[in-house]
């Protein structure tokens, strides 16, 4: 029942009313005031916890100690630093020995409040909401110079509640225990100009060549403007914004009384006078690569330390590999990568000082006889196996005729024969029976992307793609299912999977390249455990391969000019193959038995032959024996601008060599095509390119 219809007066303490059941109860003034005083008591104590825990996970004592610019260094697999990318910094600077313009640049734009407020200035925060408010986005911030100090005492820049309370309380801290002055000058030196320039000195010289304290008033106001954007804004890559950024500061000093209209006027266009930069060692190939890998982000105040997939011992017998191989003035390139894409070892070339050009990841190369792997990849997919034949023996498509090696021609042969040679018009005969679109689909699967010619030549690799992708995709087939993506950082696998090869295809194509390396072209890289592999050679011998994986190691040689010219006498077979085995007989030395692939067998009701023969009934081979030769190889003759001197001193970079040339491959010929029977795959319209006999092998 309702005891009361009337409410107290408002000066009253009168009493208050609860809600029991369907009743309105008279509720005591006494305990209506002992309720009020438990909410603020108890909103009292949330808040003083709050700000006892921002306090204490915010890093006040780091916050008075100088900052340390970003740094990044690369660990190898067991942890020892291989690479270090470092900022540009110079000795900090005192706000109070600067000319007076150089600190109001900053004021102007940043903080005009700056000795009148406490470290947060409500004034600019209200002001710039309002003007967020008006724009309908973020258009102006409201944080102070001491919380934009704060910051960098962050490792991280994520925009949350949290992280801006503990900026905020860091500010007060500053306050407390700095003087504006210190404040000042610690953000000046310790802010990001761009260019990985850290600190008013270093930008100073990077940009005009002088120190600060000689900075005009235009070039102090071009400095305080790159700090909104430093790395959109730096005049290096965009010169015009940066100068209408800084006569957005001019405008701003004027505004705060700092120079006059007529000052401001006169100032004149800044011009860049590019400063000396020290130099800061940046690694190796492998180390650009994975930092090209981590992509760009806002710079990280402190040092990083970022372990790697490189594995220090097989990088060090990568290198003597190559060391001992001697390929004149030749480039050669190798990286090796585990079966699930981890990059553990990669030489991008020669000397990384002369040309850090990466082979490897940039350079884009006719394949070769490598390509073949897609080749025979569509036909087992299409119901071919290693022993059903095919011809090998001269071919014409329209006005064009491959070439096989020297001339040699073996007749009606077995796949598994045809591959291990490496019949060039065996394999075009193969290709164009199967479908061009099959053998480039095949490519994509593995996860080639480069573009991939379409002519007939398609099979003998005149396709430019990189080492990297051709390593990637052999490893598929190491793994058994694709596609591998290659990787230096361990916490970048990628944990759903691949796609399985389909049924015997992964076998019989272990056969064909088991079939290579004791039979056929690249013998020369048979190790005493299961090897599985190909040789390359391109158009004129301008690029040799061999690329191949045993145990759970995949690993790709390349040798090569960046000049494009051919290099002699020189197959995928020979030096490719030696220094390929070079590397893995130490690199799987102390492999597990169980990473290597499983050996393969054939079924029980095949006769078992000598390596290399085949059976008339099934044309099936012996491919369980590994006995190695180890007697060395002659060494082919290289072209005789490859035996050049030894590479001009470390000291001495080279220009990068320019990549037009292994990115254009032959322009191709009117020639219409005329696919061979049996059976003809639809029509083509693409023509071949120039005729590149003995291109491939």
């Amino acid at each position: 029942m309702l005891t009361r219809t009337s409410p107290p007066a408002a000066d009253t303490d009168g009493p208050d009313y609860v809600l029991e059941g369907s009743d309105l109860i008279e509720q005591p003034p006494a305990r209506r005031g002992r309720l009020a005083r438990r909410i603020a008591a108890g909103t009292g104590i949330f808040l003083l916890l709050l700000v006892l825990v921002l306090a204490l996970t915010a890093p006040l004592s780091k916050s008075l100690k100088p900052i340390t610019a970003p740094s990044i260094t690369l660990l190898s697999a067991e942890g020892r630093p291989i690479a270090r990318k470092g900022s540009v910094t110079d000795l900090p600077v005192e706000a109070s020995k600067l000319p007076r313009h150089v600190p109001q640049a900053f004021l102007a734009i940043e903080d005009r409040r700056f000795y009148e407020h406490l470290g947060i200035d409500p004034w600019g925060l209200a002001r710039a909401g309002g003007r967020n408010l008006v724009s309908g986005g973020v258009v102006e911030g409201g944080s102070t110079i001491t919380q934009q100090l704060a910051k960098l005492a962050f490792l991280s820049s994520k925009q949350t509640i949290g992280r801006k309370a503990q900026e905020a309380i860091l500010a007060l801290w500053l306050e407390a225990w700095l003087s504006k002055d210190e404040i000042l000058s610690r953000y000046m030196s310790s802010v990001y100009f761009g260019d990985n320039v850290y600190g008013l000195r270093a930008a100073a010289n990077h940009y005009f060549s002088r120190r600060p304290e000689e900075l005009t008033v235009e070039q102090a106001a071009m400095l305080a403007g790159l700090v909104k954007a430093p790395s959109s804004l730096a005049p290096t890559r965009n010169l015009k914004r940066a100068r209408e950024r800084g006569k957005v500061v001019e405008a701003a000093m004027v505004q705060a009384g700092f120079i006059d209209r007529a000052t401001a006027k006169k100032l004149p266009t800044v011009q860049l006078v590019r400063g000396a930069v020290k130099d800061v060692p940046s690694g190796t190939y492998f180390a650009d690569w994975v930092l090209k890998q981590m992509g760009e982000s806002e710079p990280r105040y402190g040092e990083q330390r970022i372990v790697t997939t490189l594995e220090d011992r097989l990088q060090r017998q990568a290198a003597q590999a190559i060391r001992a191989a001697g390929v004149g003035g030749a480039q050669v390139a190798l990286v090796s990568m585990r079966t699930d894409g981890r990059v553990v070892a990669m030489v991008g070339g020669k000397s990384y000082k002369q040309s850090p050009y990466n082979r490897v990841t940039q350079a884009k190369r006719q394949s070769g006889s490598t390509f073949k792997l897609f080749v025979y990849l569509a036909a087992l997919r299409a119901g071919y196996t290693p022993r059903d034949t095919i011809e090998d023996q001269p071919l014409r498509i329209g006005n064009w005729s491959p070439s096989n090696y020297e001339g040699k021609y073996r007749g009606i042969v077995t796949l598994r024969d045809a591959f291990a040679h490496s019949s060039n018009v065996a394999a075009v005969r193969l290709s164009e029976r199967v479908g061009r679109e099959r053998v480039i689909q095949a490519a994509r699967d593995l996860g080639v992307t480069s573009d991939i010619e379409r002519g007939p030549t398609l099979a003998l690799g005149t396709s430019a793609i990189t080492l990297m992708e051709m390593t990637s995709a052999f490893a598929s087939v190491a793994k058994g299912d694709y596609p591998v993506r290659p990787r230096g950082l361990p916490e970048a696998e990628d944990d759903s999977g691949g796609t399985p090869f389909e049924g015997s295809v992964r076998r019989n194509m272990m056969e064909l390249l088991w079939a290579v390396t004791h039979e056929g072209s690249g013998r020369g890289a048979a190790l005493p455990i299961p090897t599985f592999g190909k040789t390359g050679t391109s158009q004129e011998s301008r690029d040799a391969y061999f690329i191949g994986f045993a145990g759970d190691l995949v690993t790709g040689v390349w040798i090569g000019r960046d000049d494009n010219k051919p290099l002699g006498d020189v197959q995928g077979g020979g030096i490719p193959a030696r220094i390929w085995r070079a590397f893995m007989v130490e690199a799987v030395k102390n492999a597990p038995a169980a990473a290597a692939p499983v050996p393969l067998e054939l079924p029980a009701d095949e006769a078992v032959l000598t390596p290399g023969t085949p059976t008339e009934a099934t044309g099936a081979y012996d491919i369980g024996g590994y006995d190695v030769d180890d007697s060395p190889l002659p060494a082919e003759p290289l072209a005789p601008e490859l035996a050049a001197p030894a590479p001009a001193p470390e000291d001495e970079p080279a220009d990068e060599p320019p990549p037009p040339a292994e990115d254009n491959p032959p322009a191709p010929r009117n020639i219409p095509t005329v696919t061979p029977p049996p059976p003809p795959p639809a029509p083509r319209d693409e023509p071949p390119p120039d005729d590149p006999d003995g291109a491939s092998r």
